[in-house]
């Protein structure tokens, strides 16, 4: 985070989460991440946790402004690329589009993840909020079907 301190995806277990990885300087990115903020203020008290993480060269000294101009609504930190690569184990020299968003089930486990160039991004707002919805159906961590 910001100030240093780790979060773990494992925090939020129990909750569907939605994990998106961008750029600082990426307009798209800055878009997405507003987008974002409106995910959260309508599903999160439905049990979704928006999560972000930025991974640019500048990403913990543009973390800041990027948070208050676009994410103000859910936590964002910063990592580097060779990690954020590594977890999505997508090798970095192969490319990638940015955006980049995975979802999480309550469970903790990573139902899908797409790349910038997926076809989720041809229509975020109907197939993000197609996603959610199936999740939300799925049993939680203790695996009970969550009303």
């Amino acid at each position: 985070m910001a100030d240093g301190s780790t979060k773990l995806l494992s925090s939020v277990r129990g909750k569907v989460v939605i994990f998106a990885m961008m750029q600082t300087g990426c307009p798209h990115c800055q878009h997405f991440a507003q987008q974002l903020d409106m995910y959260q203020k309508e599903y999160g008290p439905k049990g979704v946790q928006v999560l972000g993480v930025v991974f640019d060269t500048g990403a913990k000294a543009g973390l800041p402004h990027f948070t208050e101009q676009f994410a103000r609504g859910f936590p964002v930190g910063y990592s580097d690329e060779t990690t954020v690569m590594n977890w999505l184990k997508q090798p970095a020299e192969q490319g990638y589009f940015v955006p980049i968003v995975a979802f999480i089930n309550r469970r903790g486990v990573v139902e899908s993840q797409h790349l910038g160039d997926d076809v989720l991004f041809q229509d975020p707002d109907t197939n993000i909020r197609h996603k959610l919805d199936i999740l939300l159906k799925q049993p939680g961590a203790a695996g009970k079907p969550k009303q």
